[in-house]
């Protein structure tokens, strides 16, 4: 198999430089402090204009997801240790559909720029991990506008005074999980700024933010990430991450949108062909496809990969890129049919997100990504952080 070239974690190995590192400034302002194993930012206090002032929306810069410095096991190699996946009892919160009322603003489409996805024949890649990609909505279709796909969107940030775009989906009627590294740099100590979250976000509608834009009141990662000693071997065990947004006229964007369930400890993964596997459904806005201005979708089989420094890692084939970091995984997607007289089967709650994309590689030709899986010891304590209270 070829070489791929890979993006480096700063921090783990000291040498290597990973976007979001100590060049960046810290947030301004905002209460810091450490509750257990999670570290909170309470965010300055300001109006959601003068936040959308920070935000360059046309000349936003995919967020660079990290990519491990070496080749992820083969899928035969990872079935010898499939068994070892994730210790503990799964476990879930459920979704809500929400009102569908929408709230329709606009923001300005992201500038044309040159990013080749290197689209081969063969769409699975070298890895030969089948999937598919393709954009959420059909030809001049409204489904991003639908549950369970209006639960997600886009979130836009600053570093510095340079406007980043990752992807998000909320988890309660005001609580936004997307990506640790979309929210602070790894092992420096500091937040990034002014999140904008824009749900179902789509250039080709008008306005092109049907269920409005929210800013954001507060961030949690876990402490382990941001003060660099999350044991980032191979892949980092925990970059996942809570906002936590703020009410416009005094309603949350998931009462509108409604909200995504969320499973941890292995919810949904069940043996399969010696794999620890489940279907995934993968949401995000990469700027490599469409130029970003629409959602995308994957459904492919997802797997743990067990081997040392992965840390159950799940890996999916995909065709997204930057700018889909922290979009959510989610089993069980879509609305549930009318049972006549079929019954559903185990680990059946629909819609529920498993884990947020985290990291990927650099080439073209492998086409998959991976993510951080949701566990007990980071997004239960994560949610746990913010509720109960009124975003909840």
């Amino acid at each position: 198999m070829k070489k791929i070239k890979f993006f480096r974690l700063a921090a783990v190995f000291m040498s290597l430089s990973f976007l979001g590192a100590t060049s960046y400034a810290a947030v301004s302002g905002g209460e810091v402090k450490q509750s257990g194993n999670v570290t909170i930012l309470t965010a300055p206090s300001s109006n959601l204009q003068s936040q959308m002032a920070s935000i360059n929306f046309s000349g936003a810069r995919a967020m660079q997801m990290s990519e491990p410095p070496q080749m992820v096991p083969e899928a035969l190699e990872i079935s010898v240790g499939a068994k070892k996946a994730f210790k503990g009892t799964p476990g879930f919160s459920s979704g809500q559909s929400g009102s569908g009322q929408e709230n329709p603003m606009s923001i300005p489409k992201m500038s044309s720029i040159d990013v080749s996805d290197g689209i081969s024949t063969q769409e699975f890649g070298t890895f030969q991990h089948p999937f598919t990609t393709s954009r959420a909505d059909a030809k001049a279709g409204r489904v991003s506008k639908e549950y369970p796909f209006r639960a997600s969107g886009k979130l836009f940030f600053n570093i510095g005074t340079s406007t980043f775009v990752c992807s998000a989906s909320l988890i309660k009627k005001g609580i936004i999980v997307t990506a640790a590294h979309c929210v602070a740099g790894y092992g420096t100590g500091s937040f990034y700024s002014n999140w904008v979250y824009v749900p179902a976000q789509n250039d080709r509608f008008t306005p092109s933010a049907p269920y409005g834009i929210y800013g954001v009141t507060g961030a949690v990662v876990m402490t382990s990430w941001i003060n660099g000693t999350d044991g980032c071997n191979v892949v980092c065990p925990n970059d996942v991450a809570v906002l936590v947004a703020a009410p416009v006229a005094g309603v949350y964007p998931g009462t509108r949108t409604g909200f995504l369930g969320y499973g941890w400890d292995n919810y949904g993964f069940t043996s399969f062909a010696g794999l620890n596997a489940t279907e995934i459904t993968q949401l995000g806005y990469p700027v490599g496809l469409g130029n970003g201005g629409a959602m995308q979708r994957t459904d492919s089989l997802g797997y743990t990969i067990t081997d040392a420094g992965w840390f159950n890692n799940i890996q999916i084939g995909s065709r997204m890129g930057g700018g889909s970091s922290g979009g959510p995984w989610i089993i069980n997607f879509g609305i549930d049919p009318s049972a006549t007289p079929d019954l559903p089967g185990l680990s059946a709650k629909k819609n529920t997100i498993v884990a947020v994309t985290s990291w990927g590689y650099i080439s073209t030709d492998p086409k998959v990504q991976g993510a951080s899986p949701f566990t007990s010891g980071n997004i239960v304590p994560l949610v746990n952080s913010v509720c109960p209270s009124a975003a909840c």
